[in-house]
């Protein structure tokens, strides 16, 4: 339950540099991850009806079917999801998930702690771990936003990913850790330390030997077979990245928050003003919306791509208000597709229909407005126009694409949507004249822009290395 954003309360404002920042180069393969989503929440039983906290829904998700994705999506071979309280739903939807990656164990003393339900994985993990290798355990109610599990992957030994500078109801909620030496040393909610875990772990198989020593202590806890574990085995400390989320759902506040928070993540960092101040707003909330019925984002993609035909047929008749508000509502739709996409875990291949798509819109966008200028404007001009914005919207997006393909570094396309050459730039650009009722000047504004854009990207690109192979 936090956000790695917060500030920490005064007194543990110095905690942050203690942490330790994972070596990508020390990183070896994993391939095996287990979920803990045996658990009930007495907290939430006003939300999930005294179901399993496990299927509670996010973003057209349950939070195991999000924790498993996680994993899978992080390149790992294996997942076992361990079940207990509401076993039987729990497993039905595991096992529709993975196509044969995913296995279910049921821990016949989950309730005696989730110490419990991590000893109840120790053979099926043994068998798939061999050696000193490492495993990766998150807990279902633990939700971690897009680079926090990469993050924690990175480290390549024995770690744990807390959040150094958590909010004052986080900290006061969640699991405490002490950090000598840059090193988790010990967790527990008893503890007085600035930082928390945030339910997600990297550890050895010899965890299964601590957590029966914790056992035989009387301790069933998590919290007490990490302890115990990092006594002899200190864990990394990976802070969360900045910016990251994350969130531990345990009351209903929790649930409004993690929703939300998971809404505001579907931005990208490259949105310019058009799209972080006037269409995210609406598309998050409309992805949010259609998530719980889960449809195809190429079929979201052929919804937009028709709202933009429409558009360009109104366009073309001279119906300016109309056509300019169906515009926009088609900008409007253009993120939905990447937002569900994002949401429900995706493979890429749907952004190649979306580019295709996105330029053929355009251009049938820009071809309505040519013919609507030719009432009362000459022939000629009104061509070049036409022409002109077609042609630079077109190479403004295939620049980027080019750019993407070479491998070069990205232009920077947050300070680049300023001048409204984007894509969502453009739109608005034409939205704003068509309800002027003015389309050649829609069409000069949307030229001007997307030259401007495109003469930029192009002079930051040229001044890159190329990398190897390309010319």
């Amino acid at each position: 339950m936090g956000e790695a954003s917060e500030l920490p309360p005064d007194p543990f404002v110095s905690f942050a540099g203690q942490v330790v920042q994972p070596d990508p180069a020390r990183s070896r393969p994993l391939r095996v991850g287990v979920v803990l989503a045996a658990g009930r929440s007495e907290r939430l039983a006003s939300v999930t009806g005294g179901g399993s906290t496990a299927l509670l829904r996010l973003g057209g998700l349950s939070l195991v079917e999000r924790a498993v994705w996680s994993l899978l999506a992080a390149g790992l071979e294996r997942v076992l999801v361990v079940v207990g309280h509401d076993a039987g739903p729990v497993a039905t939807v595991v096992g529709r998930l993975g196509r044969g990656r995913v296995r279910v164990v049921y821990a016949d003393r989950w309730a005696d702690g989730r110490g419990a339900s991590l000893a109840a994985v120790q053979v099926e993990v043994e068998g798939e771990v061999e050696g000193e290798a490492l495993f990766v355990l998150v807990t279902a109610d633990h939700v971690v936003g897009e680079g926090g599990l990469e993050q924690l992957l990175a480290a390549g030994e024995p770690a744990v990913l807390i959040d150094p500078a958590p909010g004052t109801l986080a900290w006061a909620e969640g699991t405490r850790v002490r950090v000598v030496d840059q090193a988790v040393v010990a967790f527990g909610k008893h503890l007085d330390e600035p930082a928390i875990d945030c339910g997600a772990f990297l550890l050895p198989p010899e965890v299964f030997e601590r957590q029966r020593q914790a056992a035989s202590e009387g301790d069933h806890t998590l919290a007490g077979a990490v302890t115990r574990l990092a006594q002899t085995h200190p864990l990394r400390a990976v802070a969360i990245p900045a910016g990251c989320w994350w969130h531990d759902v345990e009351t209903p506040q929790d649930v409004l928050a993690a929703r939300g928070a998971l809404r505001r993540s579907l931005g990208k960092h490259a949105d310019g003003p058009v799209s972080r101040w006037l269409n995210r707003p609406l598309s998050t909330r409309l992805s949010m919306l259609l998530a719980p019925l889960r449809p195809s984002p190429d079929l979201v993609s052929l919804v937009a791509f028709a709202l933009n035909l429409a558009a360009a047929a109104l366009l073309a008749t001279g119906q300016g208000l109309a056509g300019g508000l169906l515009v926009h509502a088609s900008s409007v739709a253009d993120g939905v597709d990447g937002e569900l996409a994002r949401l429900q875990f995706r493979s890429g291949r749907g952004a190649l229909l979306d580019g295709l798509l996105d330029r053929v819109g355009d251009a049938a966008i820009l071809a309505g407005v040519g013919l609507w200028a030719l009432n009362g404007h000459g022939p000629r001009g009104v061509l070049v126009w036409t022409v002109a914005a077609t042609t630079g919207a077109l190479l403004s997006m295939a620049s980027k694409d080019r750019a993407a393909a070479l491998g070069l570094p990205p232009a920077p396309e947050r300070a680049l949507g300023w001048l409204l050459g984007g894509r969502d730039g453009r739109l608005l650009l034409v939205t704003v004249g068509a309800v002027l009722g003015a389309p050649v000047a829609a069409l000069a504004a949307v030229t001007a822009t997307s030259g401007l854009s495109l003469a930029f990207r192009v002079a930051f690109l040229r001044r890159q290395p190329a990398p190897d192979g390309a010319s």
